[in-house]
């Protein structure tokens, strides 16, 4: 199939979705006081895989929760 196959409508979506992700994760990374360019950069350059490390190593969503006196 080549690119000519493709509807237009399809390169909108993949466009749409690289551009929320990568203004979200800009926007993420800066709040968080990351560095917010290279986040929005490689956000915009491939789905999924930059938003799954995002989401491990910056966001440290499998780091486990501490609670007690002794945290």
């Amino acid at each position: 199939m080549s690119s000519n196959e493709i509807p237009f409508g399809f390169w909108v979506l993949i466009a749409f979705i690289l551009i929320c992700q990568g203004s979200w994760m800009f926007w993420d990374a800066r709040k968080r006081g990351h560095n917010a360019w290279l986040w929005g950069f490689l956000g915009l350059i491939q789905f999924p895989t930059y938003l799954l490390i995002y989401l491990i190593f910056v966001r440290k969503i499998f780091r486990r929760k501490v609670s007690g006196a002794n945290s």
